[in-house]
């Protein structure tokens, strides 16, 4: 199937050997740099993530979390998941206590440990030939030298202005003369730069201990915070085995909670339980399908998923047949579902992505996120370290499984992927965009495997998502007139956004012509490239 040339867009990528694709020119540039250099997928990964939290840093940042996916060649997956935790010594009743009643996205309490670092040095020892030292090269120079800022960047930075403007150390690093930089414009962050030469130097403990977590923690404790010394040192990045279903012939893994990539997985067993391939990929009947299997998969999300040690229900509860076909047996193609009650969801009765393909064909999808743009909008004023927002995602309901508590990870929406067949990777994939990633997961699955679209027409079609709250849609605005139209006649409320929903990356095994097919989504500033 060829794409329209005459058409805006882009065609996928083909390489013989090795591929990265990111949301960044930079990013992928250092990846395929550090893979000619003699590093394998993990470096290249590390490299360019590094280089995303310097040239990318509303959306990442060595002040947030990550998690991994590794396929290797033998069809071996190794999960990661190195996400922070809360203080200790706080608790939901306490700040309720206080008179809260939710944790905004901009408050001290949203702050959780950042994970990344820990993240990174783990994913190296386990799976690179580099270290920090070597795979930290062109992020330190971006950092210390400069780099230019990209035109999605730079749309995004324009939106946090007022946040950055309430602290000292961000208006210090990111605002210029009180502004947001304009496209092109050079940025510095040389704070940044002696950090993460530190942190090559002597690797996380640099980080999470001594003068730079001293700096972190000595500005949270300033603004109310109750993490210590001692939460930051006490970081460590866990080994996940990854949850799988099948669908239309490739078995599918995501890493299971605290992250939400259980959600993409029950939102496909929904999906396959209906026939598809019929359908027209931009029409009603296949976008009120995707909202409906989303709607219900979502709602089981936020009332359910949490930290595990916590949760009621274990991950695989969820994709129990039964529990699957009373969701699925809900679903009526005229009329849209109202919000369900938690006995019906019951199982018993803002963020980058990058992936890497080396010459052996290792793949590794890795997700690095702070949440909100520049997270929490807190930076250490020493160290130049923005700091995560993820905690705003704890809940200070009593009772509910997500409820804040010491030393707790919070539900967590960044999301690597990996879809194996016959045994062996077959997609290295990813999608961008807070909660939408699950649905964005589905969404790009189903694009190839039920319409036959290459890798980069996936990630290029036009998306619909969930407003969580009220459930109400929201329309990128190439979708269809006709499908907006047929939405609302059947209870939708659905409204066109200016702005894009998510972004991906994609790395395809093509094991009949041997080699790498990549796509980078047209809503970033990223490409796929390989060699």
């Amino acid at each position: 199937m060829f794409r329209d040339f005459q058409a805006p867009g882009r065609s996928p990528v083909y390489a013989p050997n090795a591929m990265a694709a990111t949301s960044h020119p930079l990013a992928t540039q250092a990846a395929l740099e550090i893979l000619r250099d003699g590093g394998n997928a993990a470096d290249a990964a590390v490299a360019a993530i590094a280089v995303l939290a310097v040239v990318e840093p509303h959306m990442t940042g060595i002040g947030g979390d990550c998690f991994s996916l590794v396929a290797t060649p033998d069809g071996r997956l190794h999960g990661m998941n190195a996400s922070g935790r809360a203080a200790q010594d706080v608790s939901a009743q306490k700040l309720r206590d206080a008179g809260e009643t939710e944790i905004a996205a901009d408050s001290v309490h949203s702050v959780t440990v950042p994970g990344a670092i820990r993240g990174w040095e783990k994913l190296l020892k386990d799976h690179g030939r580099f270290g920090l030292a070597k795979v930290f090269g062109r992020a330190i120079e971006y950092a210390d030298k400069g780099f230019a800022v990209a035109p999605r960047v730079a749309a995004d930075w324009q939106q946090k202005v007022d946040l950055l403007r309430k602290d000292a150390g961000s208006t210090r690093f990111y605002l210029k003369d009180g502004r947001a930089p304009h496209t092109g414009e050079v940025m510095r962050l040389p704070a940044l730069a002696e950090t993460l030469r530190a942190v090559a130097e002597s690797g996380s403990s640099a980080f999470y201990e001594g003068a730079i977590a001293e700096d972190m923690v000595t500005t949270l404790r300033a603004k109310g915070s109750y993490l210590t010394l001692d939460d930051f040192s006490a970081m460590e990045a866990d080994d996940l085995t990854p949850i799988t279903t099948d669908y239309r012939g490739v078995t599918v893994a995501e890493l299971p909670p605290n992250g939400q990539g259980i959600i993409a997985l029950v939102m496909l067993e929904i999906l396959k339980r209906f026939d598809q391939e019929g359908l027209d990929p931009l029409g009603g009947d296949r976008f009120h399908l995707q909202m409906e299997a989303a709607k219900l998969a979502y709602a089981g999300r936020d009332r359910f998923l949490a930290d595990p040690e916590s949760m009621r229900f274990s991950a695989s509860e969820f994709l129990q047949e039964n529990y699957i076909d009373r969701l699925a047996g809900m679903i009526r193609m005229d009329a849209a579902l109202p919000r369900q009650t938690e006995q019906i969801l019951c199982p018993s009765s803002d963020t980058v992505y990058l992936s890497v393909v080396d010459a052996d064909g290792m793949a590794v999808s890795l997700i690095n996120s702070l949440y909100n743009g520049f997270g929490s909008g807190i930076t250490a004023p020493n160290s130049g370290v923005l700091l995560q927002n993820r905690g705003s995602c704890f809940s200070l309901e009593a009772g509910h499984d997500n409820e804040l508590s010491g030393g707790k990870r919070p539900l967590h929406t960044i999301i690597p992927a990996m879809a194996m067949r016959d045994g062996k990777a077959f997609l290295s994939f990813g999608v961008m965009g807070g909660g939408y990633q699950p649905c964005g997961h589905a969404h790009v699955l189903s694009n190839m495997l039920d319409y036959g679209m290459d890798v980069q027409a996936a990630l290029d079609c036009p998306r619909l998502f969930l407003n969580e709250r009220n459930l109400s849609l929201i329309a990128e605005m190439h979708v269809p007139e006709a499908t907006i139209a047929s939405l609302h006649a059947r209870g939708h409320e659905v409204e066109r956004t200016t702005a894009a929903i998510g972004g991906g990356q994609a790395i395809l095994f093509d094991r009949v012509n041997g080699g790498l097919v990549g796509g980078s989504d047209p809503r970033k500033d990223g490409c796929a490239l390989g060699y």
